[in-house]
């Protein structure tokens, strides 16, 4: 039942308030969404998937229609919970390559400035995808850079101008790592550097990423945790939004 329906019934005598409370208030048995997080920090509650059956994630999401939440973003959605989930909400949109399963009821560029996302190789792109649906679903300009690794540096030359136009740069890297100090040398921009799994077995499943961008050379670069492009492509977004609105 939505809040609308509960309020209405009140109105119309149909419904205590004491009901009603409990039913706006009362949290489903296994998860506790914090709606008064928008308010707060202008970013509504985003679902994690990963760990969560599809029963629970449905079960939050029904939830969070059923507060009229117009802004849905669920992360870490494998195919297999998609597919459970596309039946009951068809009207969501969902990136395979990123794992996102979203609802936008009024999508819209917001901030004024542009959010470039750069990754280095082919194989980033799940990390560096995540990154452009959260920033692009937060309301925001996005563009997406792939294949332009330090192995070949001059394809990352071709792309400078639209780096150097950017408000924010996300650089999305595995292996050694290395992108995130070349693009920190190049632009005057903050950079957000994503460390991915990507790597033979002396990457260390990213850890080796991981240490090279937080002992970058490059001022202006700040790092992420391991494949964490939601965590990237949010806080391009949180830098974005001083910018402006438009």
């Amino acid at each position: 039942m939505k809040v609308k329906e509960i309020l209405t019934a009140v109105k119309n005598h149909e419904m205590s308030i004491e009901e009603a409370s409990e039913l706006i208030d009362h949290p489903i048995d296994y998860a506790n969404i914090d709606f008064d997080r928008q308010k707060r920090t202008g970013v509504g509650e985003v679902i994690y998937g990963a760990g969560k059956t599809k029963e629970q994630i449905a079960g939050i999401i029904q939830n969070m229609l059923d507060h009229e939440t117009d802004m849905i973003l669920a992360t870490r959605i494998a195919f297999d919970k998609y597919q459970y989930l596309h039946h009951l909400y068809p009207n969501f949109e969902y990136d395979e390559m990123a794992q996102t399963f979203l609802y936008n009821q009024h999508p819209q560029i917001q901030n004024k400035g542009k959010i470039v996302i750069v990754c280095a190789g082919t194989s980033d792109l799940p990390v560096a995808k995540e990154a452009y649906v959260t920033a692009q679903f937060l309301g925001n300009e996005v563009e997406l850079i792939s294949d332009v690794g330090v192995a070949g540096i001059h394809r990352l030359f071709l792309q400078l101008e639209t780096i150097q136009a950017a408000n924010v740069v996300v650089v999305c890297a595995g292996m050694e790592g290395a992108l995130a100090s070349v693009v920190g040398g190049l632009t005057d921009k903050p950079v957000i550097a994503v460390p991915t799994s990507i790597g033979y077995g002396a990457n260390f499943k990213g850890l080796s990423a991981l240490l090279a961008m937080l002992n970058s050379c490059a001022s202006g670069v700040s790092v992420v945790n391991i494949d964490n492009g939601f965590g990237a492509g949010y806080m391009a977004h949180s830098i974005n939004c001083l910018g402006g609105k438009r």
